[in-house]
């Protein structure tokens, strides 16, 4: 892929540069005297007509009813404290249940806790979480605006891939909380979320570049990279950007 695809044709201001030196990834910007690209990355509220929308059926037919306000958040959060519905409870030190704004616009889920995460009951921390801070700072957002989440809410032993089992038993954990937060967006993070989410074995290859719809409402999808994955393989951070643009064309992050 050429590194001058026009996702990336925007001038950044200071904020957002810093985000993009982090993350490692190269900006093209016009030379003196060349008209400046207009910027391709539009905040529209909904869906553009023009990018090709891939329905993947939710992992049942509806998101189950979720009591709206504090109490329904509350109620949640003390349930995934006390799960032991699979045996990853025997060997978390905590379950993670999520973190951020429960007005988000995006939602962010990923894979699972790892140690980190385990320890601290919080998902996306040490080096990947930075990475992520910084990819979502790029399109203007902090932690704090959006909600991060994961498929399962217990470490798998030795960081492996979660079984089925286990992400059918969180499964109706994750659905009340996007009933609850209704977001206007979903970023898949990685292979195991993205497929899991999306109810496919399809590589994330193929996943990636264009939206998915989950559930009956069609939240939009966006599927990209894990950050663990970019720290191992950076030379993939620009096909990242390019999926934060998808998304940030799709819905407006604030």
């Amino acid at each position: 892929m050429s590194g001058r695809t026009e996702a990336r044709k925007i001038r950044p201001g200071p904020r957002q540069q810093r985000a993009l030196d982090a993350m490692g990834v190269q900006v093209w910007v016009p030379r003196a005297g060349q008209a400046a690209a207009a910027p391709a990355v539009p905040a529209p509220e909904a869906a553009s007509p023009s990018i090709p929308v891939q329905t993947g059926e939710p992992p049942s037919a509806a998101v189950p009813c979720a009591a709206s306000g504090p109490t329904g958040w509350t109620e949640l959060r003390a349930e995934v404290a006390a799960c032991t519905r699979c045996e990853l409870h025997r060997t978390r030190t905590q379950a993670v249940f999520g973190t951020g704004s429960e007005q988000a616009r995006w939602l962010v889920i990923g894979e699972a806790p790892g140690a980190d995460e385990d320890r601290q009951g919080e998902p996306f921390v040490g080096r990947a979480g930075q990475l992520l801070t910084e990819m979502l700072r790029a399109v203007g957002l902090s932690r704090e605006q959006v909600f991060i989440a994961n498929i399962l809410k217990c470490r798998p032993p030795e960081n492996r891939d979660p079984k089925p089992e286990e992400a059918k038993s969180c499964e109706s954990y994750l659905q009340r909380q996007i009933a609850l937060l209704q977001p206007r967006l979903i970023l898949a993070v990685g292979r195991i979320a993205a497929q899991n989410l999306l109810q496919v074995e399809t590589p994330i290859g193929q996943l990636r570049g264009r939206a998915h719809a989950w559930g009956p409402a069609q939240i939009p999808v966006v599927v990209t990279y894990h950050p663990a994955y970019l720290l191992r393989s950076p030379g993939q951070k620009a096909r990242a950007w390019d999926d934060l643009c998808l998304a940030r064309s799709i819905v407006a992050p604030v």
